[in-house]
């Protein structure tokens, strides 16, 4: 066999899929064969135009699981045969900021799936320095890891500690999963949204609370919940304009506010309230350094993500799962294909 199926966006709104050439793994690389691949919001926002960091054309994709077809011998243990997962984002190595060990904040960042070619094809190859063991997790489970990431990378960068009360605005997959990492720091959390089965989903996944946006008034609630001193932390999933304002809103004085969500919306605010209540602004990009202890936190059994799947479909079907996304009513979380 030497031709493959991959996914292909031509422009926003042109998805199909094609037949190119199984690729050849040169010296440092290894030939992986994609066992699942997860749908990430980019991904969707690709599909759509929504993405502003995608050029086109395009094969999207970057939260994937793999089975090592070939590979040249390593350091690091990888044999094929072996399930694996990866780090999607390439950093160039000479910018300041990979200088200085912040290799995932690079001036000239490519994450598969959006500034070069992902992982929604039937093989890819990968650096080998790249790949990561996936401790024997089922290969539905490595798909997650990616994802987590951010979650947990975000709640990393914000510091969040035990007896903090968190506030996350989406729940979305990643909005649940920086639910998920501020509840293994210790943390107290809520989450907001306007749907309801997702945040029926997120108090499966351990919330402490859900506040439905749609049917209750937030700033309300949040005064309740923390004794009308607002919120410790308040972490934006979304990327709307109107849920940092709340974020704004909601963080106490001396607070922290996180930033996850994507948008390509200007928001407006008078920037004193900023400084009036002292507040931690932090921006958070890609992940770092977080794959490895997501997988053995996952590994250990320390909290359980596959409910975090709700469906999964074929690689020929895979138009019906962009779409489906795309029209999302809330009922899909986590998509695999």
């Amino acid at each position: 066999m030497t031709k493959m199926k991959i996914v292909y966006i031509e422009k926003p709104g042109e998805i199909t899929l094609k037949e190119v050439e199984i690729p050849t793994a040169q010296r440092g690389e290894a030939l992986l064969k994609i066992k699942y691949c997860g749908i990430c919001g980019s991904d969707t926002a690709t599909y759509t135009g929504n993405q502003p960091f995608t050029t086109y054309p395009r094969i999207p994709g970057h939260e994937f699981s793999a089975e090592i077809v070939k590979i040249e011998e390593n350091e690091f243990g990888l044999k094929v045969g072996m399930n694996v997962t990866a780090n999607p984002y390439f950093n160039c190595g000479k910018c300041y900021s990979c200088k200085r060990g912040k290799v995932n904040c690079c001036e000239d960042n490519q994450t598969m799936g959006v500034q070069r070619n992902g992982s929604f094809a039937q093989y890819i190859t990968m650096p080998i320095d790249r790949i990561l063991d996936g401790k024997n997790l089922s290969p539905r489970t490595l798909a997650l890891i990616e994802p987590f990431s951010i979650g947990y990378h975000a709640i990393n960068r914000g510091e969040v500690g035990p007896g903090d009360k968190v506030l996350v605005m989406g729940a979305g997959p990643i909005g649940i999963f920086a639910m998920i990492s501020a509840k293994l720091k210790g943390a107290t959390v809520y989450i907001a949204d306007l749907l309801q089965e997702r945040l029926e989903l997120a108090k499966e996944m351990g919330a402490d609370g859900t506040i439905n946006i749609k049917n209750e008034d937030l700033r309300k609630r949040v005064k309740e919940i923390s004794n009308s001193c607002c919120m410790d932390v308040c972490v934006e999933a979304v990327g709307l304009p109107e849920t940092f304002l709340n974020c704004i809103d909601n963080t106490c004085f001396g607070g922290k506010i996180i930033l996850i969500g994507n948008g390509k919306r200007e928001t407006t605010f008078n920037h004193s309230v900023l400084l009036k209540k002292e507040l931690n602004v932090y921006g958070s990009r890609n992940s770092l350094n977080d794959f490895k202890p997501l997988i053995q936190i996952v590994a250990d059994g320390k909290v359980n993500i596959d409910k975090m799947i709700t469906n999964v479909f074929t690689l020929d079907n895979v138009i019906d799962a962009f779409e489906g996304l795309k029209n999302n009513d809330g009922s899909m979380a986590k998509v695999l294909v």
